[in-house]
């Protein structure tokens, strides 16, 4: 069959999709009310179905007042029953697959269950849903005339008492249909090398003389290998290697500070970005429309969505609501319940909606990694506003950064210390701090009252991180590509001190 007619057959099926999530948006309350019992009932007759009565749950009152709010600690010794062998513990269905995680706040590693249903009813779904709500909007589009040159994990999976873990990503092309593995690039056996430096050379050897016409991944990492590629070919932009490039679907970490560095080496006007939001436990949110920031909650994934008020997390007012009484521009945790047996499990993200007609969300950061030392409740979309704006007002790109506190010594005031590694540093170092603190005060008006006067807070500190700070950090950690990140926001100085032990 010519290429043509696949592109065109592939986007038919994929827009047949759209009427589906027509119906979700319409009536989000109740599709959501509809798969929470469905999982109620499908979870019956296991351990926690039979310890929590889940046959007597009719309502979702008596689902909240019956199940407590789990943390990965409160559900390991069952994911650890289960990895040993264990089934019918959490899910009615076996479940062999583990998604290892162990994120930037702990060393110790997570086993996120992943069942079949999770496979294709929510990640595999997803992926269509991504490609359906992009050619619905681009109708022209030549996606499926090329390939999509993804960039997953690095890790392979290990077996253990008959179950397999490993990252997310290798779980994923472990069990990839054919179509997607089809219209992918590089190829299996490069995509899940353990050695990412390895991987970066082979995976440019592999795709430079491929159509590709999409990229996939985490906008760090792939930022790292879209400049090996033009280093290797001696090529000034990605449109001389693949012109047919129209779309970079990204997620993992923030956009933001990266777009610039982006348009520069993808010089193409009508060039798209789209975002998602996935993780181990689960594929939550798709961007649905061009040029925009804001994410799709797709509410039809087997996943049932609570939400903590950030202003009353953790304290003894701290309460669960349910999508129907969120409200705009409020930081909320996320609270999870899954087709996987993720019962009302904190997945330790924080979001707030930009619509609630569609409900749609923009990620905002992580529960655990804000400053609040003082009061100032900065969080992850805070900083990487305000480092967007300095390094535009100053025409200069960041490759990575983090932030911690400067705690109160005495009389001495406390102070926000960054550690910031430019591609290219400010001629005017002192004008980036400025817009940097200005930014930060504009768009958060508690961290604007400590400045005042520098009544609680000083000027932050910034520290010029040597050539590949972060990257030397990172490989010290085992944590080189695929989905690990720098730590942005912390409310101690781990992080910080430790890069500057690497700093000389």
């Amino acid at each position: 069959m010519p290429i043509p007619i696949i592109n065109s057959v592939a986007s038919w099926i994929l827009k047949k999709r759209i009427h589906q999530i027509e119906l979700f948006i319409k009536y989000p309350n109740e599709v959501q009310e509809e798969l929470l019992m469905n999982l109620v009932r499908s979870a019956e007759n296991t351990v926690v179905g039979k310890s929590y009565d889940f046959e007597s749950i009719r309502s979702y009152q008596a689902f909240s007042e019956r199940i407590p709010v789990a943390t990965y600690e409160d559900l390991e010794p069952m994911i650890e029953q289960t990895r040993k062998g264990g089934q019918n513990i959490f899910w009615n269905t076996p479940i062999k697959w583990f998604a290892k995680s162990s994120g930037t706040t702990n060393a110790k590693s997570k086993f996120i269950p992943v069942s079949g249903e999770a496979l294709e009813n929510c990640h595999y779904k997803a992926a269509k849903d991504l490609l359906c709500l992009y050619l619905n909007n681009n109708e022209d589009s030549q996606l499926f005339t090329g390939k999509s040159l993804r960039l997953g994990g690095s890790k392979q999976l290990y077996e253990d008492n008959n179950t397999f873990f490993g990252d997310l990503s290798a779980i994923l092309i472990e069990n990839m249909p054919m179509w997607a593995e089809f219209s992918s690039t590089p190829s299996n056996r490069v995509s899940l090398m353990s050695d990412w430096e390895i991987k970066l050379k082979a995976i440019v050897n592999e795709t430079r003389m491929e159509n590709v016409t999409s990229f996939a991944g985490v906008p760090s990492w792939m930022l790292v290998l879209l400049n090996k590629m033009l280093e290797e070919t001696g090529r000034d932009n990605l449109s001389e290697i693949w012109p047919n490039a129209e779309v970079y679907f990204h997620g993992g970490v923030s956009f933001d500070p990266y777009r610039d560095q982006y348009k520069k080496i993808i010089p193409k006007t009508d060039f798209q970005y789209y975002e998602i939001y996935n993780a181990s436990e689960g594929f939550f949110a798709i961007q649905d429309l061009n040029y925009s920031n804001d994410l799709l909650l797709m509410l039809d994934y087997g996943i049932f969505y609570e939400f903590i008020p950030m202003e009353t997390y953790g304290t003894p007012e701290q309460k669960i609501i349910r999508l129907s009484d969120v409200e705009l521009d409020k930081n909320y945790a996320i609270i999870i319940t899954t087709n996987s047996g993720l019962w009302r499990y904190q997945i330790g993200d924080t979001v707030r909606f930009t619509s609630l007609n569609p409900f749609r969300i923009r990620v905002t950061g992580r529960t655990k990694h804000h400053i609040n030392v003082f009061g100032e409740e900065l969080i992850i979309e805070n900083s990487d506003n305000a480092i967007a704006k300095a390094c535009q007002i100053t025409r200069t790109e960041v490759i990575d950064y983090t932030v911690a506190p400067v705690f109160m010594n005495g009389k001495e005031k406390g102070a926000h210390e960054w550690i910031i590694e430019f591609r290219q540093q400010p001629d005017d170092m002192t004008l980036f701090n400025k817009v940097l603190d200005e930014t930060l005060q504009s768009l958060n008006s508690d961290y604007e009252a400590k400045r005042f006067n520098n009544m609680t807070l000083k000027e932050p500190v910034v520290n010029i991180a040597r050539e590949n700070l972060f990257y030397d950090w990172l490989k010290h950690q085992d944590k080189l590509g695929g989905q690990h990140k720098i730590p942005r926001l912390s409310n101690e100085r781990h992080y910080v001190e430790q890069l500057m032990q690497l700093q000389t």
